[in-house]
């Protein structure tokens, strides 16, 4: 059977350069490193010069620069522990950058950095991108994190939002909405009421939410604006973005990311 996808030769360094080869283009390569996350990524220092050398040597390929991303730091809520962590990581991929210059090999890019962490590495003189996401929405948990004084961080503002509805209020100190496990990701938490220190939300099952409400204030049809706990995961298996602006709906934006990828 014939297929119009390039076999793996060897390594993905190979099957990227043979496919660049085979469509007559030319690729930017980072070498990833691992500072701390343990996901994906060459250990840090001497063992991503061979990678980075065989990348420059590649017919088809540039060695562009490295990809330093410290994923298990983000939502570290302490301060001094998650600027550790990046203090650590900074560290490792500064010894890569200058390992690598001593064998002829630029990084233009030393990329990483997220929305809980970016102020470190933006200030670290090491990295020169900064792959920041999630500040566009704020989630619940990344407001969780503190700032250098202890107060949880202020610095952006919530624009992600789940709309839900009381559809239950039978006992005076708790209501139920329709915003539950099939609304959301709760991996990190529980979501927040937006706008609300009266009423907490509590917890989920697969299609309902559970909200305490101590002093019965909540009735049967209100609606409410929850802030997911986790926005990646929640985004996802929506179909679209409904932008508002003054109250009014201004847009509708597709959710590219959702339902299946090939």
């Amino acid at each position: 059977m014939s297929t119009n996808v390039p076999a793996l030769v060897g390594t993905p360094i190979d099957a990227i350069n043979a496919a660049a080869l085979r469509y007559g283009s030319h690729i930017e390569v980072l070498v990833e490193i691992d500072v701390g996350a343990g996901r994906c990524g060459v250990a840090p220092g001497q063992p991503a010069v061979p990678l980075a050398r065989r990348i420059a040597d590649s017919e088809a390929l540039t060695f562009a620069g490295l990809q330093a991303y410290q994923g298990k730091a983000q939502h570290v809520h302490d301060y001094q522990e998650r600027k550790a962590k990046i203090d650590e990581a900074v560290a490792a991929t500064k010894e890569t950058v200058e390992l690598l210059r001593q064998e002829g090999l630029e990084c233009d890019i030393v990329a990483g950095a997220g929305t809980g962490t970016y102020a470190f590495e933006g200030e670290s003189g090491v990295y020169n991108e900064l792959q920041c996401g999630s500040y566009i929405f704020m989630d619940a948990d990344y407001q969780r994190i503190l700032m250098e004084d202890g107060r949880p961080t202020d610095t952006f503002e919530n624009s992600l939002f789940i709309y839900t509805t009381v559809m239950s209020k039978t006992k005076a100190e708790k209501a139920i909405c329709d915003a539950g496990l099939k609304a959301q990701s709760v991996d990190s938490g529980v979501t927040v009421v937006y706008g609300r220190d009266d009423v907490e939300y509590i917890g989920a099952s697969d299609e309902h939410g559970v909200i305490k409400d101590p002093d019965n204030k909540l009735r049967l049809g209100e609606k409410l604006k929850l802030v997911p706990d986790h926005c990646d995961p929640t985004v996802n298996i929506y179909d679209w973005y409904v932008g508002v602006r003054n109250n009014r709906v201004e847009c509708l934006w597709p959710i590219t990311g959702r339902g299946m990828s090939l």
